[in-house]
């Protein structure tokens, strides 16, 4: 296949005009996002310089996640999903700029950030599977699969300009101004919601509001492997694994004594990685279930690595590595869940694992925070690697236990960041 039609084949989607607002929209406020989320663990940890407190800082980030994402999954799938998100927004948009204000102020106390994360994080809580559950609604069925992973390259793709961002404009103008230029990031998504055409989504049936949504969204689950098992394995691996927040500032600025900036070029350097691989991703039609277990191995193999590096310079081609592994398992399980999860269901299974992804890191957070400040800085990247071995290993386990034949155990791993077209 010629460069330009690899290229056309992994943006295809892009060819779908409301797609490509939400496209542009998100990668620019994402960037944003990312970048307040670097800013805010800098700030705590310069308040602080502690393991524990960025625990907690994570705990009030995403523990809205864990107490309500079973019912905003069900408001998800009951509600005009163009206009809720236009709502989360806005009000994102808002506490960003409070945050920015309060910093700028000189108001900034480490329990006002916590109320403010705090605040980010129930309004996190009812986007997330509002947004994500979207994405089926603005393409037609074939182009579904490249949607989704496309949409996971935003996120991957804004990990790299945001904390790069978050170095320069907390070194020349400090950390206030990294939240106001959030704030202001979210014009462009309002914009490209508002700029959709309606007659051109392609919606799911709405689910009736009745009693009982969410205990079915829990049964649903519970009885189809293909979403209970990579559900448990972003369990295990969320709340150990993807505490990046507490785990790597810990490494970067305390065991190897890098400053402020090396932590965002360490964080796009993973992020850079973590790009390569959606965009691979994003080349296939369908994504087996070996893609989840090998890459959860990668991961694990990249982050255990990592916790022994020697040097600073040393961890920059290790969290390329890492960002490899971490997003070729989040693209994979997110393919997977939303392909597999009936329509009627998919906002309350899209919830279920922002609950059981981002809602863990409450329980992980302040945990690995505790295991740095105890064991040594360099033991929660360590805890990370094992928890992905171990829910390799589970997922494995299971799968073949449930149907041996479905089980792809032949794919390399060259096959699971080649990309090539099945």
């Amino acid at each position: 296949m010629t460069a330009a039609g690899i290229w056309g084949d992994t943006f295809r989607s892009l060819r779908v005009r409301n797609f490509r607002l939400f496209f542009i929209g998100q990668f620019i406020s994402q960037s944003g996002t990312w970048m307040t989320m670097i800013a805010q663990t800098l700030l705590v940890l310069d308040m602080t310089g502690s393991g524990v407190m960025l625990g907690i800082l994570a705990a009030c980030q995403f523990g809205p996640m864990l107490v309500l994402g079973p019912w905003t999954g069900a408001v998800a799938d009951r509600v005009d999903k163009r206009r809720l998100l236009f709502l989360t927004q806005s009000g994102a948009m808002i506490q960003s700029l409070v945050f920015g204000l309060v910093i700028a102020t000189g108001n900034a106390t480490v329990g006002r950030v916590m109320v403010l994360a705090l605040v980010q994080g129930v309004l996190t809580a009812l986007d997330n599977p509002v947004r994500r559950a979207f994405v089926t609604e603005m393409v037609p069925p074939q182009h579904v699969a490249n949607a989704i992973s496309l949409n996971s390259a935003i996120m991957t793709g804004a990990r790299v300009v945001g904390p790069a961002l978050a170095g320069v404009v907390i070194a020349a103008y400090g950390y206030a101004w990294c939240f106001f230029l959030d704030g202001l990031s979210y014009l462009a998504v309002l914009a490209g919601v508002a700029l959709m055409r309606k007659r051109e989504l392609f919606p799911s049936a709405r689910s009736k509001s009745t009693k009982g949504q969410v205990r079915a969204g829990f049964r649903y689950v519970r009885s189809n492997p293909d979403l209970f098992v990579p559900m448990v394995m972003m369990a295990i691996i969320g709340a150990l694994a993807f505490n990046f927040s507490v785990s790597t500032p810990l490494l970067i600025t305390e065991a190897l004594g890098g400053s402020q900036q090396a932590f965002t070029l360490f964080y796009s350097s993973m992020s850079l990685g973590a790009v390569l691989v959606a965009l691979a991703t994003a080349r296939r039609r369908s994504i087996p279930r070996s893609h989840l277990v090998i890459s959860a191995v990668v991961f694990g193999a990249a982050m255990c690595a990592l916790a022994a590096s020697p040097t600073l310079w040393v961890t920059y081609p290790l969290a390329f590595l890492v960002g490899m592994g971490s997003v070729g398992f989040m693209t994979s399980c997110n393919a997977i869940l939303q392909l597999e999860a009936a329509p009627a269901f998919r906002g309350r299974v899209l919830a279920l694992q922002a609950m059981v992804f981002l809602g863990s890191t409450p329980i992980g957070g302040p945990l690995v925070g505790w295991a740095g400040d105890t064991f040594g800085n360099r033991i929660p990247v360590l805890i990370g690697g094992v928890a992905c071995f171990t829910a390799a290993v589970w997922g494995h386990r299971a799968w073949r236990s449930t149907n041996p034949i479905a089980v792809e155990a032949t794919v390399s791993p060259a096959e699971v960041f080649g990309g090539g077209s099945r």
